[in-house]
Order: C-alpha cells, then sequence, then structure tokens
C-alpha cells in the first residue's frame, strides 16, 4: 500500500499543538513548559532494575565467576547513570537560570513568544516544502489498484471536486483520479525494470491541476522494486577446459549472474554443487557486483575423469528469493598452462549518440604466451543483457566493437559490459568495456497543454491564465534548455512557471466582437547547435458577455402612409443589431411613448416584438392627424439587458375623401323646414343697367383636403340664360357675361359645380337665386309673386294661370281686354296703397340673415352677403319655370329703406339677428 511522506505535516501539527499548549499561562511556573520528552526540573529517570540472576551449577568455577562479574558490570553502569543524573541535574539548574535571565531580558513571556516566533517560521518553511505530494508504491500493481488519497491530501472535500475539477496532467497515463471521491489509482501495469532501467530510484513525476482557482501541484510516486525477476545466465551451459597439469588453488573465472531487480533484489549469491575437485569463490568487482570464480581443490587426472558436470546457482536478495542456474561443463585437457590477458583490465569510450551502423567503437586487445592452438584468441561479449548485443557486436578475430544499432543519449548514456577473450585450449581472460555516449541536439522541444480554459469570457480581467503548457527537451545541457514564446496577434503573453511549466494568460482585454477566437502558436526553442524548435496551436474562444447595446440601423425613420388605409397595415419595419451573440445578441421591440397630437400614439400603430414591424391599429384620417411621432425600443436578452431608442416619425398622405363644401350660397331648405321657420334660399338683386363684367355673387367653398385634393374648379353648369352669366375657373366669382337686356327674364336660377382636382375628383353644387331689377322696391313684385313653395308649385300655379287665362278669353273678350289693362297699369304704377298699408302683417319681421365670416377654403378675402328671412307662403299666380322665389321683404323697408347695395370686397361678413324694433327698417351696410 502506498503512503504519503508526511514527515512536514506531522512536524507542523506537532509545533502547532506546543504552541498551543504554549499560549495558556502557566500558573505559578517559573520554567517555560517544554515539549513532550524533553526533562524538565529536578526529575531523574529510574534505573532500570538489574536482570534476575540464574543461579550457577555446583561445582563450576565459571559459573561462580560469572555473577561476580555481572554485579561488577552492573555497579559501574549504576555510577554512570547516577553521573549523568546529576550532571543533567546541574545542567537543567543552569538552563532555569539562563531562562530567568532570558525571561527578565526579553520581559514577561518575551521568551515564549520568540520560540513561537521560530516555531511558526519553521512550520511556515514545512508547508512550503510539503507543496510536493509523494507516494511510494510496489510495481506490477493491478489496474485499479489505490495509490493513495489525493483530494484529502490536497485538502480538498469531497463536495468541492465537482467544481474545482481535479485531473492529471501526466502524458502518459500510469495513474488515473477518481472524480467522485478523489484517490489515485493505477491505471496501467507499471514495470519498474521498463520504466527506469539500472536506476538505484524509480519514480514518476506528474501535475495534478485544481480549477476554480488554478492550482498546480506536484506529485512524485516512488516505484518500489519487487522481486519479480529471477537471475539468468547468458548461456545455458558453460565449457571449461581445465589441464591436468593445473596446479591446484588455480582459479577460474566464471560467467555473472543478470537480475533486472535494483537494490536488494539484485544482490546475487552464488553457489555450486558439492564436487571434491572444485570449490565456489565470489570476488566482488569495483561497483558492487561479483564475480563467482571456479577453485581448482586437487590436481585432475584426466585418465581417471576426463570431464565433470557441475550446476552453479545464482540466487537473488529478494524475499522470497528467486534464483536461475547455468550448467558448468568441465573437460579435463593436456597442458595450457597460459590464460589470455587484455592489455587493460577497464577499456573506456566516448561516443556521440546517432553514431551510423557499422562504426567501430573501440578495438581490444589480449594476448595469450601459449603457443599453437593454445594461444589463438576468439574474443565475444560475457554476460550482457540482450540491449546491449542488439547495439553491439565484437569481431571475435580483432576484437573491434561495432555499433549495430543507433544509440540513443535519452535511453541510455552508459554501456558497460565485459569481454571475454578464449584461447583454443579453452582458457579465458576477462576485462570490462565502457562506452560513454554523449547528448547531441537530435530532439525538438515537446509541448503539452496541461490546461486549457476553453471559453474565455470577453471581460476577463488582464493577468487571467488561460492555459497551462508544459515543455521538454528529452536532450541535456544546452541542448535541453528552453525558451518559449507565442506566435500570432492575439492579447496573451506566456509566463514561466516552476516544473517546466508556462501560463499563458491574458495581456490585454478581449472583445467578443472583433475576435471570435484567437489562434496562437506555442513556440519552443532550445539553445543547441542548430537550435530546434516546435510549435503547438492553442485555439482560445472568446465567450459572449452582454457588453453592446442595440443600435438601429437609423436613428430616426421616417414612413407615409396613405389615410383611408385599413387595421394591420404594415406602416414601417425597424431593425435594430446587436453585436453579441446567442441571447444577448436577440433583440425584442418596444414601444416606448411618442406623439400624436391630440390623437395620441399609443393607440395608431404597434410593434411586433421579433421583427420590428410597425402596424396600424386603425385607419387614418390625414383631417385628424397629419403626423405623429413613436418611440421604438430595441431591447437585447442579456442580463442585464441593454436597450436604445430610435424615433419613428409617420406622415399620413391626404386622399381625396372629402368632397367641396359650399358655403355660399347656403343651400335652400326642404319644404318641410321652411314651412318650420328656416332660413329660405338667399338671392341676389341685379339692375337692369348692369354691363358686363357685372360682379353678381362669389360662390365660397372649401375642401377639408389638402394639396391638389383642395384645389378647386367652378363651372356654370344650368342658368335661365346660360349667355347671360358666367363663373371664375378659379375664383368662383359669378359675374354678368354681356348686358343685361329688357327682355331677359327677372328671374334667374344659376348652378355652379365645384370640382376638386383629386382622383378621382369630388364635386359640389350651388345653386343661386338672381333678380333683375334696378332697386329692392322694384323687385319686390317678382319677390311676392314667387310663393315660397317648390318649383313644383309654381308650375302647377302657372298651368292654373293660363287655363283661367283662356276661359276668360273663351267667355269674353271685353273682360279679358280691361283685365289686362288693369293689370297693366298696376304694375307700371306699383302696390297699391291697400298693400302698403298691410305690408307689416303681411311679412315676416325677422331681420335679414348674414352667413358667418367664412376665411378658409379658397377665398383670400372676406364677402358680405344679403340673405332675407324667410318667406311665408302667399298664395299668388304662378311664375314661369325660375329658379327659387326670391325671399320677400317688408312693405316698410322697400317704401323707407334704401336698396341693398352691392358688398364691398373687403367688408366683413356679419351674422344677421332679429333687430331690436322688428318695425325698423332692414339695411345691409357695407
Amino acid at each position: 500500500m502506498a503512503a504519503r511522506d508526511g514527515l512536514e505535516k506531522w512536524t507542523c501539527a506537532a509545533i502547532m499543538k506546543w504552541i498551543k499548549v504554549q499560549a495558556r499561562p502557566c500558573g505559578g511556573c517559573s520554567v517555560a513548559a517544554a515539549p513532550p520528552g524533553v526533562a524538565v526540573g529536578r526529575r531523574r529517570a529510574p534505573l532500570e532494575p538489574p536482570p534476575p540472576q540464574r543461579p550457577a551449577p555446583a561445582g563450576c568455577s565459571l559459573a561462580r565467576r560469572r555473577p561476580q562479574r555481572q554485579r561488577h558490570r552492573q555497579q559501574q553502569r549504576r555510577r554512570r547513570r547516577e553521573g549523568s543524573g546529576r550532571r543533567q541535574e546541574r545542567g537543567e539548574r543552569s538552563g532555569q537560570r539562563m531562562a530567568v535571565r532570558r525571561r527578565q531580558r526579553l520581559g514577561p513571556g518575551g521568551g515564549r513568544a520568540l520560540l513561537t516566533a521560530l516555531l511558526l517560521l519553521l512550520c511556515v518553511w514545512c508547508r512550503a516544502a510539503a507543496e510536493r505530494v509523494r507516494y511510494a508504491i510496489a510495481e506490477e500493481l493491478g489496474r485499479g489498484s489505490l495509490v493513495g488519497p489525493l483530494a484529502r491530501d490536497l485538502g480538498l472535500s469531497a463536495d468541492e471536486l465537482p467544481a474545482r475539477k481535479l485531473r492529471l496532467s501526466e502524458e502518459k497515463q500510469y495513474f488515473t483520479v477518481n472524480e467522485e471521491n478523489g484517490n489515485l489509482y493505477v491505471n496501467e501495469r507499471l514495470d519498474r525494470e521498463e520504466m527506469c532501467g539500472e536506476s538505484a530510484t524509480c519514480s514518476v513525476s506528474f501535475e495534478a491541476l485544481v480549477h476554480n482557482p488554478l492550482n498546480i501541484f506536484h506529485v512524485e510516486v516512488s516505484i518500489d522494486d519487487v522481486n519479480d525477476n529471477s537471475p539468468i545466465f547468458s548461456k545455458a551451459v558453460l565449457d571449461l577446459e581445465i589441464g591436468e597439469w593445473i596446479p591446484p588453488g588455480a582459479r577460474f573465472p566464471l560467467e555473472m549472474a543478470r537480475d533486472a531487480d535494483a537494490g536488494s533484489n539484485s544482490l546475487l549469491t552464488y553457489q555450486l554443487t558439492s564436487n571434491p575437485s572444485f570449490s565456489l569463490s565470489v570476488q566482488e568487482k569495483p561497483g558492487g557486483k561479483k564475480q563467482p570464480e571456479l577453485v581448482l581443490e586437487r590436481v585432475l587426472d584426466r585418465e581417471k575423469q576426463s570431464s565433470l558436470e557441475l550446476v552453479l546457482t545464482a540466487v537473488d536478495g529478494g524475499d522470497p528469493a528467486r534464483s536461475g542456474t547455468v550448467q558448468v561443463r568441465i573437460n579435463v585437457t593436456d597442458l595450457n598452462d597460459n590464460t589470455p590477458v587484455f592489455g587493460k583490465a577497464l577499456y573506456e569510450a566516448r561516443v556521440p549518440e546517432n553514431l551510423p551502423v557499422e562504426t567501430v567503437v573501440l578495438r581490444v586487445r589480449a594476448t595469450d604466451a601459449d603457443a599453437g592452438s593454445n594461444g589463438r584468441l576468439s574474443y565475444s561479449f560475457g554476460s550482457v543483457p540482450d540491449s546491449v548485443r542488439a547495439l553491439f557486436t565484437i569481431d571475435s578475430e580483432s576484437g573491434e566493437v561495432r555499433t549495430v544499432g543507433p544509440l540513443d543519449f535519452e535511453r541510455q548514456s552508459k554501456y558497460i559490459f565485459t569481454l571475454e577473450a578464449k584461447d583454443g585450449g579453452g582458457l579465458t581472460g576477462h576485462c570490462e568495456v565502457q562506452i560513454d555516449v554523449t547528448d547531441e541536439n537530435d530532439n525538438a522541444p515537446e509541448i503539452t497543454i496541461l490546461s486549457l480554459s476553453n471559453p474565455v469570457p470577453e471581460d476577463a480581467p488582464t493577468g487571467t491564465v488561460v492555459a497551462v503548457v508544459k515543455v521538454r527537451d528529452l536532450d541535456s545541457g544546452e541542448n535541453g534548455q528552453v525558451t518559449c514564446e507565442l506566435s500570432g496577434e492575439a492579447p496573451l503573453s506566456i509566463a514561466a512557471s516552476s516544473g517546466g511549466s508556462y501560463k499563458v494568460v491574458t495581456s490585454g482585454a478581449l472583445d467578443r466582437e472583433q475576435a471570435s477566437e484567437h489562434r496562437v502558436s506555442v513556440v519552443a526553442r532550445d539553445r543547441g547547435r542548430p537550435a530546434l524548435r516546435s510549435s503547438r496551436e492553442l485555439v482560445l474562444e472568446v465567450s459572449d458577455v452582454n457588453d453592446n447595446a442595440p443600435v438601429f440601423e437609423e436613428a430616426a425613420y421616417s414612413a407615409y402612409v396613405a389615410e383611408n388605409n385599413a387595421a394591420g397595415a404594415l406602416v414601417l419595419r425597424v431593425q435594430a443589431r446587436d453585436a453579441d451573440a446567442g441571447a444577448n445578441g436577440r433583440v425584442s421591440y418596444w414601444l416606448a411613448g411618442g406623439s400624436a397630437g391630440a390623437a395620441g400614439a399609443a393607440p395608431l400603430v404597434s410593434v411586433e416584438a421579433r421583427s420590428g414591424a410597425l402596424y396600424a391599429q386603425r385607419s387614418l384620417d390625414y383631417e385628424q392627424c397629419r403626423e405623429f411621432t413613436v418611440a421604438v425600443r430595441a431591447q437585447d436578452g442579456g442580463s442585464p439587458a441593454r436597450s436604445s431608442t430610435a424615433t419613428v416619425r409617420v406622415f399620413v398622405l391626404d386622399r381625396n375623401d372629402n368632397a367641396p363644401r359650399v358655403l355660399w350660397p347656403a343651400a335652400a331648405a326642404g319644404p318641410g323646414e321652411a314651412a318650420g321657420g328656416a332660413a329660405a334660399a338667399p338671392f341676389e338683386v341685379v339692375p337692369r343697367s348692369a354691363e358686363a363684367g357685372y360682379l353678381v355673387a362669389k360662390v365660397v367653398a372649401v375642401d377639408a383636403d389638402a394639396g391638389r385634393n383642395a384645389w378647386l374648379s367652378y363651372e356654370l353648369v344650368q342658368a335661365s340664360e346660360p349667355a347671360l352669366f358666367r363663373v371664375g375657373l378659379h375664383s368662383g366669382e359669378v359675374r354678368t357675361a354681356r348686358a343685361v337686356g329688357e327682355r331677359d327674364a327677372a328671374k334667374q336660377r344659376l348652378v355652379a359645380v365645384v370640382k376638386d382636382h383629386g382622383q378621382p375628383a369630388l364635386s359640389a353644387t350651388a345653386t343661386l337665386h338672381v333678380v333683375l331689377a334696378e332697386s329692392l322696391q322694384e323687385a319686390l313684385p317678382e319677390l311676392s309673386e314667387r310663393p315660397a313653395g317648390a318649383e313644383a308649385a309654381a308650375a302647377a300655379a302657372e298651368l292654373q294661370f293660363y287655363l283661367v287665362l283662356a276661359l276668360a278669353l273663351l267667355s269674353a273678350l271685353l273682360v279679358l281686354s280691361v283685365a289686362l289693362a288693369v293689370l297693366a297699369r298696376l304694375r307700371r304704377a306699383g302696390p297699391p296703397a291697400v298693400l302698403r298699408c298691410l305690408g307689416a302683417q303681411r311679412f315676416s319681421l325677422a331681420g335679414a340673415a348674414f352667413p358667418a365670416d367664412f376665411c378658409e377654403g379658397t377665398l383670400p378675402y372676406s364677402y358680405n352677403l344679403c340673405v332675407p328671412p324667410p318667406a311665408r307662403a302667399v298664395p299668388e299666380a304662378a311664375w314661369p319655370p325660375l329658379p327659387p322665389p326670391v325671399p320677400i321683404l317688408s312693405a316698410e323697408e322697400l317704401l323707407g329703406g334704401d336698396s341693398c347695395e352691392k358688398p364691398s370686397m373687403n367688408s366683413d361678413i356679419v351674422v344677421g339677428e332679429p333687430p331690436a324694433n322688428p318695425d325698423a327698417p332692414q339695411v345691409c351696410k357695407a
């Protein structure tokens, strides 16, 4: 089971506990309390009781002397303990006196405060030293085996694990961390020999990353060796040739076994099967290796036994121990009394890595004093691992050591192996070869991304850590010294951290709207010659923050809508853009207010929240509202939300939906209204002496529309005498087209059409009654004979008149002549006196009625009109078919008043009211 190296934590805990104890006052004690285990005061440690003595057997002098010696030794130990006790007491008293003096100098509690401060500094140092978490486990543990409680050792609780995101940064995942409990487990099989080779120590270092905030902890797991490898020999059989003439005591080196384990598990001991002719001797060589040697115990006799077979066993120091064997076959030969001897016991060579294959590394040479076949040597490897045979080979005749595989300094920088020279008689000599491989700059730096915070909010402050990278160069020396930099245009910088790691931090403000992602390359370059470099691209995404308000395409919009539009018609579509993304860039539209005069903007239009389309809520009327403004607010979906406002000005376009309205002459009332006392149709009096161009009247009309729709034109469409009158096309003034003649009818009826210039054009008609007379008194008969009824009643009366006249002609010509004479005389002489006397009772007492002052429409000036009072129905003779009857005035007004002159063009319109005196004459003044 793995155990963390917790010495620092234990020391800090003990110091803090002792500081808490010292913080409590010691009542009546002149000496500060000491940690447990430290003697204070005059107490002495109790002496150990002497061990019980065994009774000596009777008659044994040695047994009698032994208790005496024991008692003498006990007395000496007792005296030494008493002396040490007295020295301890003297030291304690001296220490107390020194403590009292220190307290006097430092004041009350000064010594304790000083000691507390020192211990606190020590505790801080301990905590700083404990940043590296260490575990130790045995190799060959199964997958899923527990290494240690990593989260607990880092000070993380189980509740913090999901938020802190504990994970490992090792390149090869030997270990894994559980996200639920934070324990460290083995992820794959660990073979110490494969990972560390022959190194005395073996450990795996990696970083544990904890986010929110980002912390990096260095974790080191030591791999303890397990005795899982047995000693092995490179050959299954060792052949030796020993001459029968060799004297006893001769030594024959044997092959050394090799054990891939480390430490005590690789310490080998050798055993040899029992044989009276040979024994085993082990010689320790420099470096701690043991060389087994076969020692000849007695002279061999080839005639008695020509060969022998022994078994050499190598046993390691593991628990349980493992062993390996090799068979030693000894062939007894005739005399070969010289063994091969190398020129050096140790051959050394220094070569660079990446040598070409078949390159000669070194050459060994051995000599043999024998002659013939006994002096002929062959070279070969001794007990060497397979890894050496895969890289080197030796020429059996020349002794040249050549490369057969690539040398890699990063894999192994030194090779030590044994070569042997063997003569024809079977004697061998050995030497060691040490080949040092020098480093070449053949490894580019390796860049590993340990942590990448992606995405990063655009409002991240300067100095925010966005990535942690680790750069490693397998070369050594200057070839392995690495510098790191960033390549690319981005507000990022890189700074070195501990353990060969670098932090990529923000060096300026991020703006997602300008760049939603940043691509930079981490470039690592070593200091070798030539320098090697490598790069790793980092893609940093920038997440959106609601830092942009919606922006309208225009600050103020203008829309034109024709009046009488349908409810729900599209008025305008506004659009605002938000540079943010997602919900922060999703824009909604609202009405923020507006003004449309008295009508108000709120009920006029509405806006669709998603599209920004403005729709009319109801039909618009140009005559009521010609323009209005409304404020539209665009708001995004961020939190907090941002908004902006645009003004929309809506202009209502006029349509020709209003016909011209005639203000003068006013339309005549119906029969029922006339009977009820309403005002009768107006009339105009034109003297018969009027020349061409005489102003008869002015048709006054207005149009509620605007522009061309309100441009009015006048046209005379009906007249009793079409050639007598004309009307101005644009002024509406009715004038005589020629001089008035005697033969012209006294009553004239004119109908004028007022048209606007809209499409389609709308029109209205105005009816004007004209009486041809020199004065109002002269026109009175015409007015009195005209009933106040409708034109149909006048036609009927005229027909009745002709019928009566025909009957009269048939009855008597005389009566007709007399009647005609009397009638003609009456017309020339004026009304009878009787009618003058009865005039006040016949006509209405109401004064002349005048229309209101109309100052709008197409008239640039005011105009005075004289309007008669409503006429009463008078049964008189029928009139010829003429325009509606002229209202009748009272006799007193006709006899005593002045004639009604033509109104001036600059006079004001006066609204007629009943006079205070009904009998007073009614005069229309300019």
